[in-house]
């Protein structure tokens, strides 16, 4: 019989800056806050995290408006799918910092378009002003639309993306480590604001990249930003397994996610880690209720205002295939996937289980991940709970079906319960996402 598990959960909020974080019905929700473009939107979202005493707040990021189904961003647009809007990640959490004092905050930057060097200040400078909130989600991206963003006739191939994006992590870990950790000292008497012995330039020249360095921030309060990947190819579970201290990961079922949990603490092991350094949090859409029927009537609410296209939409974006090109009252064919293999295998799961065609699978999809977490408090905590015992995760990624109120029911009716079995925490011990996580300060 296995352990029964005693340290904590943890809990990340999936809560994207546009449309749709859970749910592509969410929006149009009667009760949903629709002032994305608002301010003050994303510090009351960061006000009920950080009392609910989340972990950390996830901002995913794109970086274009998907066309790939049927060649058009229409269907995008018309139904507020996922990349209809999406405002800049780091912006918007910086605001968040300035409202918050212990919510982790991450954010999405692509490894194919950006610079190592702009992307290590960055985070650096979110880290000094959140006092070792920050944490990264690296994403390799894969569409055509976004290479079309950044001047390029042809993305690279998946190999070549993430030969780069090693690289990348490599060079912007060598330039948070520019600066020692007592380098900076700010004596006005000496004078003395930095030792010049303590900051040394990486010169680093590579394949993909030459940067001289130093870095012009110095060391934050973590060091370096918290690794968050999501990798379900072959090439990006090892990336994971070497890289990550956090994977976000979807799945269809328990009997998955357990296999995949195993798997990637066999990985870590592999590249030489501690297993219990690498957090693996699935993306679930909780919908609770007072009772079973309120929780399920909210579900048919969600539902009815789930377009098929909306889902369907999102999905050729994610498999990087037009799914109008298929017969829509078919199962899903099996194919070669450019896009991201873990939806894939998820959706390719589902509709081996249930027959169900495009059609239908595109509605399912729009309607977010995971089923199950669906009813009373007492069912969703208690599934949850099941999961963790299990060892299918070490926590759970929230992904709201509509904000704030599906947050704020979540908040109040489930977060008591895995408080009470004392699987969740009741005050932050800590100061840094690394705090919560239970993660070591890498060393200079």
């Amino acid at each position: 019989m296995a352990a029964v598990r005693t340290e904590q959960m943890h809990l990340a909020a999936f809560a994207a800056a546009g449309p749709v974080s859970g749910c592509h019905g969410g929006w149009r929700h009667p009760a949903a806050d629709r002032n994305i473009l608002d301010a003050a939107y994303y510090t009351e979202l960061g006000r009920l995290l950080e009392a609910s005493k989340f972990d950390m707040l996830f901002l995913p990021d794109i970086l274009s408006i998907p066309n790939r189904h049927e060649g058009s961003h229409d269907s995008q647009l018309r139904h507020g799918a996922l990349g209809a809007l999406r405002l800049d990640p780091m912006i918007v959490l910086s605001i968040i910092a300035a409202t918050t004092r212990h919510l982790g905050l991450a954010s999405t930057l692509s490894t194919s378009y950006f610079e190592p060097y702009a992307v290590a200040r960055a985070f650096a400078t979110l880290d000094h002003m959140s006092a070792g909130r920050s944490a990264w989600n690296i994403v390799t991206s894969f569409q055509q639309s976004e290479a079309a963003n950044f001047g390029r006739t042809e993305q690279l191939s998946r190999d070549e993306r993430y030969d780069r994006a090693e690289e990348f992590v490599e060079v912007t870990c060598k330039l948070w480590d520019s600066w020692r950790d007592d380098a900076l000292v700010r004596d006005p008497v000496t004078p003395l604001y930095a030792r010049p012995d303590g900051v040394s330039a990486i010169d680093h020249e590579g394949k993909w990249f030459n940067v001289r360095g130093p870095l012009n921030v110095s060391r934050s309060p973590q060091g370096r930003p918290v690794f968050i990947q999501a990798g379900a190819s072959g090439r990006g579970r090892d990336f994971a397994a070497k890289w990550a201290d956090v994977i976000f990961v979807t799945h269809s079922s328990l009997e998955s996610a357990k296999a995949f949990y195993a798997e990637m603490k066999e990985r870590a092991q592999r590249f030489g880690r501690d297993p219990q350094s690498l957090k693996i949090l699935p993306g679930i859409v909780p919908i609770v209720g007072e009772t079973e029927a309120i929780a399920l009537e909210q579900e048919r609410l969600l539902s009815a205002l789930t377009e098929s296209q909306a889902g369907l939409s999102t999905l050729s974006y994610h498999l990087d295939t037009d799914l109008a090109s298929f017969p829509q009252d078919q199962v899903l064919p099996e194919m070669e996937v450019s896009g991201v293999q873990g939806h894939y295998k998820e959706v390719a799961e589902l509709t081996r289980k249930s027959g169900i065609g495009l059609r239908e699978l595109g509605h399912r999809y729009g309607m977010g991940p995971l089923r199950e977490f669906i009813g009373s408090a007492d069912a969703v905590s208690a599934n949850m709970q099941r999961w963790y015992q299990e060892n299918a995760c070490d926590g759970f990624m929230i992904q709201v079906p509509y904000l704030p109120g599906g947050l704020e029911s979540f908040a109040r009716l489930v977060i008591p319960q895995l408080q009470a079995a004392g699987l969740f925490r009741r005050e932050y011990s800590g100061s840094t996402l690394r705090d919560h996580l239970g993660l070591q300060r890498p060393a200079n």
